[in-house]
């Protein structure tokens, strides 16, 4: 008996290995489930894929940091380990740069971005807390978002993430306060987002098929199509075989400007429809400009310079940052705040903010010449000034500097007032000045 259950076993394991396996996502299985893979795959539109791109990167050069808001002002907080960890090192496998451009990169496609805080209990004396131990982004198509309106998992109307990982197939469980959640702007729940691909779903399809078609006359060595005109009646098969020959004869690269022999009563016509006549290269470009603008990005980005130059890429790069991401760093600074900071650290007005000044860089004569008057005008510390161009500290660079004529604003005007301060002060050193100048007068004459 035991000898057949493992006779089966072996069976079934060689039925499995010789029948064809197939992904969950790969294209026989969807195209058997009746889903078309064509428009499957955005991000092979070069457009989308570009948006994407400029998104995922700006968002990753940027420079978190950590600050305390005083009642001075706010100051550069010191380094803490959690701190460290979003700042430097999210997990063993990755910079924060990856961490990042990963979470807009899923953001943008699929409408939200989940990033796992692992933490680990910190025993004290009394007690104890939970501190960080690191980040893992998670796969926006494998995250599902519950909201327990019965209280299932002993909290009414909390929010859990589930997340199923596509190698193991298990399934894991996090609190809302486990996981960083950033959507997109399009929501009309307020809890998760909406990709762009869903509102520009004809459009990109559209630029797919815009670039299949030219892949294809590139393909048949740009030859047109031709309606063949023969005399007499061939049936199908020789039709067929007439049509092939001469299709492997004309089209493709290898063909392009071969001659051929037609047969006597034979006529081939060309059917020309030039990209010209139908605006071809004008719908793409417009289907380019509605992708970008969908996205935020400006012309500029996408390499079109119809309407710019690269004298004014500056202002477009301020538009962009002002138009498009200032509202993602909101966002991302919120949710990085409310998740990310422990209670004490809320307390004493600890917060984290992207620097969205490196996308603002100029040319080093432009960057020097700003950085002379913030100097000069009080605004920067020399040594602050030094440190933006990464150059060490002077000695006494760390005060602040103005024009020795410059006077307090409250004191502005004083020195015509009359009956003034000043004026009280000068007509007592008066005397004082004349009676020292008699006095003196007097000794050199005794002296003399």
């Amino acid at each position: 008996m035991v000898i057949m259950k493992i006779l089966s076993k072996i069976k079934m394991a060689l039925n499995v290995l010789r029948s064809p396996a197939v992904d969950l996502n790969s294209e026989e299985l969807l195209e058997w489930m009746g889903i078309k893979s064509g428009n499957r795959e955005m991000t092979s539109e070069v457009t989308y894929y570009t948006c994407l791109k400029m998104l995922s990167e700006t968002m990753g050069k940027l420079p978190l940091k950590y600050y305390k808001e005083t009642g001075k002002g706010r100051i550069r907080a010191d380094p803490t380990p959690a701190s460290r960890i979003l700042t430097d090192r999210p997990n063993p496998y990755m910079t924060p740069t990856t961490l990042w451009s990963t979470t807009e990169m899923n953001c943008e496609h699929f409408g939200n971005g989940y990033i796992w805080i692992r933490r680990v209990f910190e025993r004290s004396r009394y007690g104890g807390r939970y501190v960080p131990l690191d980040l893992w982004p998670m796969q926006s198509q494998y995250v599902t978002v519950l909201m327990d309106d019965v209280g299932i998992f002993g909290g009414k109307g909390c929010i859990y993430y589930q997340y199923s990982d596509p190698y193991s197939g298990e399934q894991y469980m996090f609190r809302s306060g486990e996981v960083m959640h950033f959507k997109t702007w399009y929501s009309l729940d307020g809890i998760t987002g909406q990709p762009v691909s869903c509102i520009l779903a004809d459009t990109v399809g559209g630029a797919k098929e815009s670039q299949n078609y030219m892949n294809n006359l590139y393909k048949q060595g740009l030859t047109a199509a031709m309606a063949m005109q023969y005399i007499g009646d061939l049936d199908e098969t020789r039709r067929k075989q007439l049509e092939n020959k001469f299709a492997n004869a004309l089209s493709g690269p290898k063909n392009a400007g071969k001659v051929i022999p037609v047969p006597i009563g034979l006529q081939l016509t060309p059917l020309k429809m030039t990209l010209t006549d139908a605006q071809f290269f004008e719908l793409k470009k417009y289907s380019a400009l509605q992708i970008a603008g969908a996205f935020g990005i400006k012309p500029n980005q996408i390499n079109n310079y119809e309407k710019s130059s690269y004298a004014n890429s500056e202002t477009q790069q301020l538009a962009f940052l002002v138009d498009t991401m200032l509202y993602r760093l909101k966002a991302y600074e919120e949710e990085i705040c409310a998740k990310y900071l422990s209670p004490e650290e809320k307390e004493e007005n600890y917060f984290y903010k992207f620097n969205e000044k490196v996308i603002l860089r100029t040319d080093s004569k432009t960057q020097m010449e700003n950085l002379t008057k913030a100097v000069n005008n009080g605004v920067y510390m020399p040594n602050e000034a030094r440190e933006y161009l990464d150059i060490p500290w002077a000695e006494g660079g760390d005060r602040l500097i103005v024009n020795g004529n410059y006077i307090p604003l409250t004191d502005v005007g004083k020195q015509w007032e009359k009956g003034g301060e000043n004026d009280a002060s000068i007509a007592v050193q008066e005397p004082e000045s004349a009676e020292g100048q008699n006095g003196d007068q007097k000794s050199g004459r005794d002296n003399g």
